[in-house]
């Protein structure tokens, strides 16, 4: 007959079969559309309700622009743009490129004679019109990329110098894809290896190493997988990848930690493998489950802000999360019930850490019970001497500004990066840069009327009198500022159309700024603009504009992230505060939980400042200055993540000393035994999750530079100075308060029955 605790057994052994032939399943199903999540992610950024996103998609559906969405061909080496022999060329030029499919028109010089088409180097440009007729416009840049190398060869002989290249808002967004697929593939490269040999030093063998990578890979393969899926219905970024892959090292590597060393401490207590493998499920899960919780609840936050990129490292964050935790309830207990001791085979020779195993449990580093006497022997002067300094790099986050910084953010490698500063050495980079303002004038003042075109031509002569404005693009400008509108029929239907609404009853005006001027004064001229008396400027009630171009989105973007910052901060606080106060049953543990997770974020928030903003070891990140601005992106995401991840080494020290407490050990025997039995788990893991940020600050973005710094510095702060000694310290001196009202209930009934025999 077999006996109960035999039952049992085999329950559990089916139970973790079966769950893991769930994980499996789920694999099998994502892993092969990992493959295809690059080409569907997005370059482009869509805020919803933006004023830019109304004027692009009235650009794109009313006005009949050949030149809705558009790029430029940079053309250097031609003698004299002005010459008839270099008017051939053009005119050969603009005739090649019209016979690619997928572009709506091409002009240059040789069409309309305007300074814009030509540089102040010598240099000319053509505007390339393109209707991929339902392909992205992305795909037509390689199309012609390859036509451009094909007429520079055609002119060669002719123009030895001849080079041509290709830049606008597409190709720059085709190129950040590439460039972001690259940077992904590089970091991984660097940050592997650095991981691998972690591990190594954590638990000493080849086994026990291996299990947590090979979570962080399967984590990060079925979140792409499951993007993919997705993207069709979403709008999801290309930052998915970046994001993906930098938290799926992190944090599936993190939780698979735990799981291994909670099952490695129960096969030290002489639990067989099968029982070793459920207690790490139960105890570990339940800790994960607490601090996945809180994880999720900053991705979740992001979800509020209407702007695709933020969107859509909510959902990269919360796939991540959620497939990490699901590997390691699900399939990790398994596989660790079928290892078994073979866990720690491969050994590798490293040096003594000082562990020794006790009868009950695997003892504590004895270095770390040293330090966490020290550390709740003094409480107050630990707390100071950790304290102050954190106090004083998170009062300098005070002073972090946001805003597009004055410095090139784009890849330097790039062709359409390189193709623009040739532009801006020509002074034409304006017409990448250009506000796309639309005039709406009242129904009985059409802009073709007397009326309207006086009232253009006022508009256009107020916007050309300010000293950002290089020029000033109109009906009017275009007619020679002609008096009447009768002049605009002079000008190709091509263009015409372009500025004149189907209805007549709106006309376009592009303010090209100079190339002098910066991303952020461009977003202070998109709002001075955008709160100008329209109707007094142009003489005529009701008229009314709207602005958009890259200037304009970056506006709304910069808008849009100020203002709903302080929101997925509540929410996030709020909601962490509850999910703790769940898991622990304790008021203090969950607030201060809180408190030292805002001083984590300060004090990384003060080092980003510190670095980038004002420039102190900026060249370390490839920067030959500071920045003077921070990326508004950075502050929001980076607080959404570091208050997750750093919720996991509070969840995981905290959880272990009241796990002690309800054994019946003293609040101080408590915090030393608990922080012995974490600190190598924390900074092993806070370790694992500095290499991987780090390796994405050697990055070509710079946007996810100072993201990987931010995260990276929030970390070592965090598992460092923050768990190992403010966390104890704050422990040890608010006592049994730690755990009122309920995390000690049912304490006493614990602690006696583990005392029967």
């Amino acid at each position: 007959m077999e006996t109960p605790s035999r039952k049992i057994g085999r329950g559990a052994a089916r139970r973790r079969f079966w769950l893991a032939m769930v994980g499996f399943a789920m694999a099998f199903v994502l892993l092969p559309f990992s493959y295809k999540v690059e080409r569907r992610l997005e370059t482009t950024v869509h805020i919803e309700g933006a004023e830019s996103q109304k004027v692009e998609r009235e650009l794109a559906q009313r006005f009949q622009s050949p030149y809705a969405n558009r790029l430029v061909l940079v053309i250097s080496g031609l003698p004299d743009p002005d010459s008839a022999k270099s008017a051939e060329a053009l005119d050969f030029l603009t005739t090649s490129l019209r016979s690619v499919a997928g572009v709506s028109g091409a002009v240059s010089s040789v069409d309309w004679p305007d300074p814009l088409f030509t540089g102040n180097n010598g240099g000319a440009l053509i505007l390339v019109g393109l209707d991929p007729h339902g392909e992205t416009v992305e795909a037509l840049v390689p199309k012609l990329r390859a036509k451009a190398d094909w007429m520079e060869g055609q002119l060669r002989s002719q123009y030895p110098g001849l080079k041509l290249q290709i830049t606008g808002e597409t190709p720059i967004n085709f190129d950040l894809r590439k460039v972001s697929a690259d940077d992904v593939k590089h970091a991984e490269e660097r940050a592997m290896p650095v991981t691998l040999l972690l591990l190594l030093l954590a638990f000493g063998s080849i086994v026990a190493a291996f299990l947590p990578l090979g979570v962080g890979l399967l984590s990060i393969s079925m979140a792409l997988g499951a993007a993919a899926l997705m993207a069709p219905h979403w709008h999801l970024s290309i930052l998915v990848q970046n994001l993906a892959t930098m938290l799926g090292l992190g944090l599936g590597i993190d939780y698979a930690l735990l799981m291994v060393s909670r099952f490695r401490e129960a096969l030290c207590d002489g639990c067989d493998p099968g029982c070793a493998a459920d207690i790490a499920a139960w105890q570990a899960g339940c800790t994960l489950a607490i601090s996945a919780t809180t994880v999720a609840i900053g991705f979740s936050a992001l979800l509020m802000v209407p702007i695709s990129e933020l969107r859509s490292i909510g959902i990269a964050g919360l796939l991540v999360t959620v497939l990490s935790v699901m590997l390691c309830t699900f399939v990790l207990p398994w596989v660790l019930g079928l290892v078994g001791h073979r866990i720690n085979s491969a050994k590798v020779c490293l040096p003594s850490r000082g562990r020794k195993v006790s009868k009950d449990v695997a003892a504590a580093d004895e270095r770390w019970v040293r330090w966490g006497s020290m550390v709740t022997r003094r409480p107050w002067t630990a707390l100071l001497i950790a304290g102050i300094p954190l106090l004083m790099l998170a009062f300098h986050a005070r002073k972090i500004s946001t805003g597009l910084p004055d410095h090139d953010s784009f890849p330097e490698a790039a062709e359409s990066v390189q193709a623009l500063h040739t532009l801006q050495h020509m002074g034409r980079s304006g017409i990448v840069q250009s506000l796309r303002v639309i005039v709406e004038l009242p129904p009985q003042t059409q802009p073709m009327s007397p009326t309207g075109w006086l009232a253009i031509s006022r508009l256009t002569a107020h916007f050309q009198s300010d000293p950002r404005a290089q020029e000033v693009l109109s009906l009017p400008s275009l007619s020679g500022m002609a008096e009447t509108a009768d002049a605009v029929e002079q000008v190709p239907e091509p263009i015409r159309k372009s500025f004149l609404r189907s209805d007549g009853h709106a006309t376009l005006l592009e303010l090209l700024p100079k190339a002098d001027v910066t991303p952020s004064e461009q977003i202070r001229w998109v709002r001075e603009v955008r709160s100008s008396d329209v109707a007094a400027i142009t003489g005529v009630p009701g008229a009314v504009l709207r602005v958009g171009g890259v200037p304009g989105l970056d506006a709304d973007y910069d808008s849009v992230v100020k203002e709903r910052l302080p929101k997925v901060v509540l929410s996030v606080v709020v909601g962490s505060l509850l999910a703790l106060l769940i898991g622990l049953r304790s008021l203090f543990a969950a607030v201060k939980a809180i408190l030292l997770n805002l001083l984590s974020v300060g004090a990384s928030f003060g080092m980003l400042v510190l670095v980038f903003q004002e420039g102190h070891g900026s060249r370390l990140f490839g920067l030959h200055g500071p920045t003077g601005t921070v990326f508004p992106i950075v502050p929001i995401l980076a607080f959404a993540i570091v208050f997750g991840l750093s919720m996991d080494y509070e969840v995981f020290l905290v959880a272990r000393v009241l796990e002690e407490r309800r054994r019946g050990l003293s609040e101080q025997a408590a915090v030393v035994e608990g922080l012995a039995r974490t600190a190598g788990l924390i900074t092993s893991a806070g370790a694992i999750m500095i290499a991987v940020f780090t390796a994405f600050t050697i990055g070509s973005f710079l946007v996810v530079q100072m993201l990987g710094f931010t995260l990276a510095a929030a970390v070592l702060i965090d598992a460092t100075v923050v768990r190992m000694v403010v966390g104890p310290a704050l422990l040890q001196l608010a006592g049994d308060w730690n755990w009122w009202p309920l995390g000690l209930h049912g304490a006493q009934a614990v602690a006696e029955k583990e005392l029967v025999p």
